[in-house]
């Protein structure tokens, strides 16, 4: 999961707990929000640590260069 889809489930779910005042039978939204809002968090904490792994500002890995030196024209 990355950064952007984090943010929209911590956005989606504050939207159901705090915005939407609907009730429906058998389901509250208000957990789900809730819900949303720690799954996108998670995925936020996890999408920041392991950013580098994927190449990303401070990875390790490195561009290699190959020049090529020509003669004199002929």
């Amino acid at each position: 999961m990355g950064i952007g889809v984090s943010l929209i489930l911590i956005a989606a779910g504050a939207i159901l707990t705090w915005a939407v005042n609907a009730t429906v039978s058998g389901v509250d939204i208000n957990t789900i929000g809730v819900i949303l809002m720690i799954v996108g968090a998670i995925g936020l904490v996890l999408s920041v640590m392991f950013w580098s792994t994927w190449g990303g500002v401070g990875g390790t890995s490195r561009r290699r260069a190959t020049y090529v030196e020509d003669g004199p024209p002929v």
